[in-house]
Parts: structure tokens; C-alpha cells; sequence
């Protein structure tokens, strides 16, 4: 028997990937914010009762960590309290609800990768309200929360933005000055294998857990940056920034690479990001 798939959020670009991976095997039914408003409780509550999900995949976020420190009320109902609505909304169905959350939640002092046993330090309004909704999230009785960071890629057909590292490649490609920092280490996330990940994860009944659902491997964004011009063979005309060289509202973290080897354990293997890179690239879609 089909499983039933609701996604939220399903104009983003996470959720393209998700509802064309579950698609596979699945009756999925993506929802974007027009067709429901995750912050409206009983809206929720309508749609999982009409839709009778197996499996609940919310892909919708406030992701403007700048603006979340002017307007936290924003960020905290859609990062935190409309989470908290669809766990107790998947609760009551007997669905499983999937969540997704970020590398913001830690302060970047580390030196090495953050694992999930890693005590979380948010430094802003947004890294707070990712916090706060992973805790919600587990309202749900059975919860998969996954951290994400740096995503990158693009479903077919999909127009909306392609975030930092969509960025770096038009200019790059463009042959424009390209600013990179330095110093902040990443992990970059690959939508597809985001997506797949998720996919094995929800097939292998795990109830519940806290996973860094990324690709392998930590870099900076100038190693991203000199990656992507290797693979475009164009030369990159990049011009080196630090964080204190720049003046933003939020703080950055700036380490915050995560350590993916609790997924491993389970039996799912992510590739190293130069590979997922590779691919994407090589998809026409960047």
C-alpha cells in the first residue's frame, strides 16, 4: 500500500526535491503557503485531517536570519510555534512528522564537526527559533528532526531562489568578482541527497531521532568557490572576506560544519559535497 506524503512548504526549494523523491513510491500532496498557512493552528489541523497523512514533511521555514532579528515574533511562529501545531496535528492522525532544522542552532566555536550529542548555543533570534521548533517537533510522538545547512541545487522547473551557493556559481560562470569568506566552515547539503536521505529514513520505520542530514565533508566558501570554478574550468576571480569585515544584523557561526555519522550508523551514506557538486552541475539546473 501506498504511503500518503503531505509536504509543507512546497514552493521551496527543499521541498521539490522531497515530493518528486517520495513520488517515487508515494501519493504525496505538497502544499505551499497559499494553500495552507502552517501558522494558522486549525488550518493544520483541517489539512492532515483531509488528507490523512502516513507521513508529514514540513519543508516550510522562515529562513531571513537578518530579518529575524528585527521581527523575532515572525521567525519564532513559523520556525517554533507552527511546528509545535503540526506535531500535535501529526500526533493526533498517528502520522510521522519530519522537520527540518539548521548547523544555526550551535555558536561555531568548535573545531571539528557537530555531532547531535553537541549542546546547541543559538546566537540570534532565528538560530533560537530552529532550537525551539526542534524541541516541538518531538510533540509528534514520532519525530525525524534533520539539520540541514548551506542547501544547494534546484528541482526541475523550479524558479525561486538558489541561495548562496547559486550565487557563487553565476558569478563565477559570469566571470564577475565573486566575495567569499574565509573563514567560515561549512558542510554543504545537496537537495537531492537531502531528499533521499529523508526518503531512507522514513522507509526503515525509524520512530524518532535527531540527525545532521548533510553531504560529507567540511570546507570554507572560498574551497567552495575554487571547487566550482575547477569544475567550470573558468578561472575565479574571488575576492577574500571575514566575518569581521562584514556588518550584519545576526551573527554567524563560524564553524559549523556537522558530522553526519549518526545517518552512517543508520545505514545511509551521503557523499562527499565535491561529489554532490559535481552532479549538480552536471544536472543542467544550476
Amino acid at each position: 500500500m501506498r504511503q500518503r506524503v503531505l509536504v509543507t512548504g512546497a514552493s521551496g526549494q527543499l521541498a521539490g526535491a522531497i515530493s518528486a523523491v517520495f513520488s517515487r513510491d508515494a501519493d504525496v500532496t505538497p502544499l505551499d503557503r497559499a494553500a495552507l498557512d502552517i501558522t494558522d493552528d486549525r488550518a493544520v489541523n483541517d489539512a492532515v485531517a483531509a488528507h490523512r497523512p502516513d507521513v508529514v514533511v514540513n519543508c516550510a521555514a522562515c529562513n531571513d536570519v537578518d530579518g529575524a532579528e528585527s521581527d523575532p515574533l515572525r521567525a519564532l511562529d513559523v520556525n517554533a510555534f507552527a511546528v509545535r501545531g503540526l506535531a500535535r496535528a501529526s500526533a493526533a492522525a498517528g502520522a510521522t512528522l519530519v522537520h527540518y532544522s539548521s548547523d544555526f542552532v550551535f555558536d561555531g566555536t568548535a573545531s571539528r564537526p557537530y555531532t547531535e550529542d553537541d549542546r546547541p548555543n543559538p546566537q540570534g533570534v532565528y538560530a533560537a527559533s530552529k532550537l525551539l521548533g526542534e524541541w516541538f517537533a518531538a510533540e509528534a510522538g514520532r519525530a525525524l528532526v534533520l539539520r540541514v545547512e548551506s542547501l544547494f541545487g534546484a528541482p526541475d522547473g523550479w524558479a525561486g531562489r538558489k541561495g548562496s551557493l547559486g550565487t557563487l556559481i553565476a558569478g563565477i560562470d559570469a566571470g564577475r568578482e565573486v566575495p567569499v569568506f574565509i573563514d567560515r566552515t561549512v558542510t554543504p547539503s545537496y537537495i537531492l541527497d537531502v531528499a533521499e536521505a529523508t526518503r531512507a529514513l522514513v522507509a526503515s520505520g525509524t520512530a524518532s531521532g535527531l540527525y545532521h542530514c548533510v553531504n560529507t565533508g567540511a570546507c570554507s566558501w572560498h574551497d567552495i568557490a575554487l571547487e566550482i570554478a575547477r569544475l567550470l574550468g573558468k578561472p575565479a576571480d574571488l575576492r577574500p572576506i571575514t566575518l569581521e569585515s562584514v556588518t550584519l544584523p545576526a551573527r554567524r557561526p563560524r564553524y559549523c560544519a556537522l558530522d553526519n555519522a549518526r545517518l552512517r550508523a543508520a545505514g545511509i551514506s551521503m557523499p562527499a559535497w565535491q561529489d554532490a557538486l559535481a552532479r549538480y552541475l552536471a544536472s543542467g539546473l544550476a
